[in-house]
């Protein structure tokens, strides 16, 4: 028997050598991996010996000869194949070891900006592995007589199948080692597609993902139901959301976990210092900002104390002492910030399971926003809110929003778009502080909605502003807003019930913006 070992990644690679020559097959290799081997006393041999032709273009050139595909893609129960073999003086090749040069490592050391520039892309490109999948690609093929292996995990369970009588025959094991090589090919080459192409300014024909297991869940939605993380590489930027993040104490994230914290992190991710948000059931049901944590926090938890337990808790400054004192009082699943202050780690750890993530604020949000359809997904650009949306923003009534006003209506407008539609938000601003103080989400109607917001805000309703996610279609909804004392609304307007709506804001003496802009979130 033949092994050919050609990896990047030398992880493993002594206990293979030694393990194959001890079973009596021989090794060919090339570069550095053949050094390594050499190096830790495995007899081995140059891919050259093996195909009579030395290594070109500086080694860009090793394996892509016939002397190795043949050996590799000859079909074992084809005497014809085998009989072309022994007429051109070749061999067979039993066993391809192999990973990828590192592009994916030299992309984020680089970064996005390099490939702008000559050096850069020489540089990348020169990391785009041709030899590396080919071979992987011809082994899988090849799978029920030639074993791949792509992945070191898998170097001793191939050891141990090579050591039985027959040696290696398990179809089900090859097959398996087949699939995940075709697998990691995929997805290097799905990486290597996204980098060059991320200047395209319309949507490809053609969209591989390149996504990777960040953990296995114990069931997913339901009991009943399998579920994984993965990660979808973006090259040459951090790791988006919840993919970065560093846990740091707790429970193993569960799949409703991730959902809930992303929604948390992209809350928090949209306004200044100090903001807290608590999330259920992916809605905000606290929201606050204010000039240090802790006042933030009591006011996102007076949002709706009840909904809040149980609840995910999302900070976009570093967690202190007092803070985390408070946060360790009530149950909450999950805590994110993007850092803990001395002394706020032990504090969180007298509740032990009690998830504590770390991750930077920079991984808020993603370029692109994907969902999944029966048998397909969507795809869209990430949704912002634009700088200029509310102050620059049309007022359509007779009365302007007051300075307190406009701060609550800049909170109340930034939430919403985190909140599933039809969505309504209630908030306030007092002595420089602003809070969600009532929402409404996902009814069917939107004055529902309203009514909604209205009850959850209760006797805090009057002097609240209001943001819609979408227009009014009529004025029943304002009209309950200001029976409620809603001082001021935004929306985004353009509804054939605008004039309506307008006037019944008018009569009420409320004040009315149009943005332009909507935000849904279905």
């Amino acid at each position: 028997m033949r092994a050919l070992i050609s990896v990047s990644d030398k992880t493993g690679i002594e206990q293979l050598g030694h393990g194959l020559a001890g079973l009596g097959i021989e090794i060919f290799s090339t570069g550095g991996t053949k050094r390594a081997l050499e190096a830790a006393g495995v007899a081995v041999q140059s891919v050259s010996d093996l195909t009579g032709f030395p290594e070109i273009l500086e080694g860009r050139v090793k394996t892509l000869h016939p002397a190795v595909h043949g050996g590799i893609l000859a079909r074992r129960s084809e005497p014809a194949d085998l009989q072309e073999l022994d007429r051109l003086g070749l061999s067979t090749i039993d066993l391809v070891a192999v990973n990828l040069y590192p592009f994916e490592e030299t992309i984020a050391r680089l970064g996005s900006d390099a490939r702008d520039t000559p050096a850069g892309l020489a540089s990348a490109l020169e990391q785009i592995d041709i030899g590396g999948p080919t071979l992987l690609r011809a082994a899988a093929k090849n799978h029920p007589s030639v074993m791949v292996l792509c992945d070191p995990d898998d170097y001793p369970a191939a050891l141990e199948a090579l050591g039985q009588d027959p040696p290696g025959l398990d179809p089900a094991f090859r097959r398996r080692l087949a699939a995940k090589a075709f697998r990691h090919v995929a997805v290097y080459d799905a990486f290597i597609a996204a980098y060059l192409g991320m200047e395209e300014p319309a949507w490809p024909d053609e969209m591989p993902l390149g996504a990777r297991k960040v953990q296995e869940m114990r069931y997913g939605e339901n009991p009943q139901q399998r579920a994984a993380f993965y990660a979808v590489a973006q090259p040459g930027a951090q790791a988006a959301g919840l993919t970065g993040a560093q846990q740091l104490q707790g429970k193993p994230l569960s799949y409703n976990n991730i959902l809930d914290a992303d929604a948390a992190w992209s809350t928090v991710g949209d306004f200044g210092p100090a903001t807290v948000a608590i999330i259920k059931h992916t809605n905000p049901c606290g929201l606050a900002q204010a000039a240090d944590t802790l006042a933030a926090y009591e006011l996102a938890l007076a949002g709706d104390p009840l909904a809040a337990f149980g609840g995910i808790v999302a900070v976009n400054v570093p967690v202190d002492v007092p803070l985390a004192r408070r946060l360790s009082e009530r149950f909450y699943e999950i805590v994110l910030a993007p850092a803990y202050e001395d002394g706020a780690l032990a504090v969180l750890a007298q509740r032990p399971a009690l998830r504590v993530l770390a991750l930077p604020l920079s991984q808020a949000t993603s370029g692109l926003a994907w969902r999944s359809v029966t048998g397909g997904l969507l795809v869209q650009e990430a949704d912002r809110v634009g700088e200029q949306e509310i102050r620059g923003g049309r007022v359509v009534t007779h009365r302007a929003p007051s300075e307190t006003e406009w701060a609550a209506l800049d909170l109340a407008w930034r939430a919403v778009r985190h909140v599933k539609s039809n969505a309504i938000v209630l908030a306030q601003e007092n002595a420089g502080q602003v809070a969600l103080v009532g929402m409404g989400a996902g009814q069917p109607s939107r004055v529902a909605s309203v009514e909604i917001a209205v009850q959850r805000a209760g006797q805090r309703a009057p002097g609240t502003v209001l943001a819609s996610d979408a227009f009014f279609p009529k004025a029943d909804g304002v009209e309950v807003a200001a029976r409620a004392g809603v001082r001021a609304i935004v929306q985004p307007g353009g509804s054939q019930g605008d004039q309506e709506t307008i006037a019944a804001a008018d009569a009420a003496d409320m004040a009315m913006v149009f943005t332009g802009t909507r935000h849904f979130l279905h």
